[in-house]
């Protein structure tokens, strides 16, 4: 897992220097369509024809729409915002997921959940700093975190018996398919001495699913959801290695608020209406 966490800031490294080249539009899909190429094979070997999940396709169809529709803007936010300020954005993600599960799933709203939304909109508010301009880039990255929100919700409404490796191979063709209009009005034919950035955008994502996949087989939920955090330490290391990108002090405190939003969550684990826990696991 931690593995995982740290290698998805290589993927939003390499995405940010080939958007200096490259529109992120076309670096989104190039990234579907490498990844299809690494688990298609991997799924056809386990499952045959029979490679997709077989219940609730149009439930994850919506799931994956809000996860390519999340991915795009967040691209398009890396492109023109430092990546650590974006991933500290993106983060409030999984805290809107706790407002809108109350909405949607009608789970208890219970203190820490209240507690865990005000210090994620806290945090929110310290990031985007609202008292002048505001970059339009930070918008993309704010709007990606609300699509992943739906994202986890949607997730939560999905069949959860679905094979993980289905559920990849399912989404990695279906996000190709999502985002081809995208790619094909931004396509450009890459140089080759780029070609493997691009081959790496695609294997590096796939390989991080995988193994978050085999780590929540491996352990519980509540052991590996704050190793998540991961990827903020990844995110500002590769911005200062890479881009001499330093964090804002702003910054800094915006994205440790959001944190301790999650992990007071972790500390007392979402419940359905019913008051029971509920265990579920990452997507």
């Amino acid at each position: 897992m931690s593995i995982a966490m740290l290698g998805v800031p290589m993927v939003d490294g390499i995405a940010k220097y080939l958007s200096s080249e490259y529109s992120p539009l076309f670096i989104g899909w190039a990234r579907y369509a490498v990844a299809c190429l690494i688990v298609i094979p991997l799924a056809y070997r386990l499952h045959g024809v029979r490679m997709f999940p077989d219940e609730q396709r149009f439930a994850h169809l919506v799931r994956t729409a809000f996860l390519v529709t999340a991915m795009t803007l967040y691209f398009l936010a890396i492109a023109r915002i430092p990546i650590s300020l974006a991933v500290s954005a993106y983060f409030v993600g999984p805290v809107v997921a706790v407002a809108l599960s109350v909405l949607f799933l009608k789970e208890t709203f219970t203190g820490p959940k209240l507690l865990s939304l005000v210090l994620g909109f806290v945090g929110s508010v310290v990031v985007l700093q609202p008292s002048g301009d505001i970059e339009i880039g930070l918008i993309m990255a704010f709007g990606a975190g609300l699509f992943f929100a739906l994202y986890l919700i949607a997730t939560r409404q999905a069949s959860q018996n679905s094979d993980p490796i289905k559920t990849l191979a399912f989404q990695c063709v279906i996000g190709t398919v999502l985002l081809s209009p995208q790619a094909a009005f931004t396509f450009e034919v890459p140089q080759a001495d780029v070609l493997w950035l691009f081959a790496g955008l695609g294997a590096v994502s796939a390989i991080a699913h995988l193994l978050t996949i085999l780590a929540f087989r491996l352990s519980d939920a509540s052991t590996l959801a704050p190793l998540v955090y991961l990827e903020l330490v990844g995110s500002a290391i590769i911005g200062f290695l890479i881009f001499s990108e330093i964090p804002t002090v702003t910054t800094v405190g915006g994205a440790v608020l959001i944190i301790v939003s999650g992990l007071v969550l972790l500390k007392h684990p979402p419940t359905q209406s019913n008051g029971k826990p509920r265990n579920e696991q990452n997507p």
